[in-house]
């Protein structure tokens, strides 16, 4: 006789359904608690154009399509495979929580719902409190209260996360050779076993020896290898194989999907921004856009002043990096005015993400810049909403997240990159090697 698998009880917190408001759909058979001071806080975020105010509405929505009193009584099901889910009303704080915790908070009140549920349900039955905030997984496991993250999204080993490219040392100097020579690719059989490397879509590889060097990749349909030279690209040269890889991918026409990884100072938003102006007459527009993740993820609101006010601080960057490409040429340049003019036509626009909604991405440019601080569900929105002749940009730091409640696993930025890899449709790399200054990169390698 088969052993019945025992089913689990999730209590979700606030900050797990606006990371992700399809998450009650991710328990498989397990069912799902939703105190209603999580409702309650939901209704807080429900108006205004940031994603989690999006995501707010969305899960909204959701919850209303499961209407009936079950939604407060034994649960609604969620479909063939699925748990219950059930919206529980606690009427009193637990003694235990109200000697542990002197304010009433509503992370107190989410707590106290699955204290007293842990309380009731007999040992055999799980009890699990899912929240991304850590100081409440700490308070819960105080009181006996098992409490995790929410790990759907999140990747495995960042040590592991795909960098797009590799160098192979001591390589054959004949083939080598081979690549300076017309027409400067090899096909993949006669290089593949020597490689001895996972052979993907788009992938980078420094070939060197003692006496020489080539940079190449692996094209989109994995026939030929071919050889990478450095382009300057509106005024801009790249500085290492790196910056040369990020530019031949950027060009690309066929890729229209590039992530592009590194610290501060390694020209992830330069490189980007500088081809985009390059190939800017095969899009109708160029967008930059970046999250706004205010301090204390406070929204911004809080801040003193107009939109603009509020918003600049945090674009600034962007149109210091256009500057930088606009101080490569002289004023009476045709480069130099062509920029101006893109900004007067609004073809070349730089603004908060959220005010990307409604908007259409037809032919459009898209940087996406400090990616690492958007949701695996904010990245996966952005992407499915890409239109015909779309290129779409993501830079960022993985290891530079503001966002309170994402990590270096549990990022969009990392989440795309882990479950990109291999598609011909999508290029990666990482620039390790900042080119800022020998201070900055000084600064950033042991600060």
């Amino acid at each position: 006789m088969t052993k019945q698998k025992s089913v689990k009880t999730f209590i979700l917190d606030t900050n797990v359904i606006l990371h992700d408001p399809s998450c009650i759909h991710q328990f498989e058979e397990n069912d799902i608690v939703i105190p209603i001071t999580v409702i309650e806080e939901i209704d807080h975020f429900k108006r205004g154009s940031q994603v989690i105010n999006l995501n707010a509405r969305e899960f909204v929505r959701t919850l209303d399509s499961l209407t009936g009193k079950l939604l407060f009584n034994g649960g609604v099901k969620l479909g063939k495979g699925k748990g219950k889910v059930r919206i529980v009303i606690s009427k009193s704080m637990a003694l235990e929580i109200k000697e542990s915790f002197r304010e009433d908070t509503p992370d107190h009140r989410i707590l106290n719902t699955a204290f007293l549920l842990h309380k009731k349900s007999p040992a055999s039955e799980r009890v699990i409190l899912v929240t991304k905030d850590v100081n409440l997984r700490m308070k819960a496991k105080a009181l006996g209260v098992l409490a995790e993250d929410y790990t759907t999204d999140r990747i495995g080993s960042i040590d592991e996360l795909y960098s797009g490219k590799e160098t192979i040392e001591n390589f054959d100097d004949e083939i080598i050779q081979k690549f300076f020579k017309p027409p400067y690719s090899i096909e993949v059989d006669e290089i593949a076993k020597k490689l001895k490397s996972e052979l993907l879509p788009n992938k980078y590889f420094i070939l060197k020896n003692e006496n020489r060097s080539v940079l190449t990749y692996l094209n989109q349909d994995m026939q030929l290898f071919e050889r990478i030279d450095k382009q300057n690209v509106y005024g801009i040269m790249p500085r290492n194989a790196e910056q040369t890889f990020a530019t031949h991918a950027l060009s690309n026409p066929n890729v229209p999907l590039v992530t592009l990884t590194g610290k501060a100072g390694t020209g992830k938003t330069l490189l980007a921004l500088a081809n985009a102006l390059q190939v800017r007459k095969s899009f109708r527009q160029i967008y930059i856009a970046r999250p706004i993740v205010p301090l204390s993820n406070k929204d911004i609101g809080f801040l003193p002043g107009d939109v603009e006010s509020k918003i600049g601080p945090y674009m600034q960057p962007l149109w210091d990096n256009l500057k930088v490409i606009q101080d490569q040429f002289k004023e009476t340049d045709s480069k130099f005015t062509a920029i101006e003019n893109l900004i007067k036509d609004n073809k070349l626009v730089i603004e908060p993400l959220t005010y990307i909604r409604g908007r259409s991405l037809q032919r459009i440019f898209f940087i996406v810049d400090e990616a690492q601080n958007l949701t695996p569900h904010e990245v996966k929105t952005i992407i499915t909403r890409a239109g015909a002749g779309v290129k779409i940009v993501l830079t960022g730091d993985i290891y530079q997240i503001d966002h309170p409640y994402l990590d270096t696993q549990s990022n969009g930025l990392s989440y795309l990159i882990d479950h990109f890899k291999g598609e011909k449709l999508y290029s990666h790399i990482n620039l390790e090697k900042g080119e800022r200054s020998e201070l900055a990169e000084l600064a950033s390698n042991i600060l």
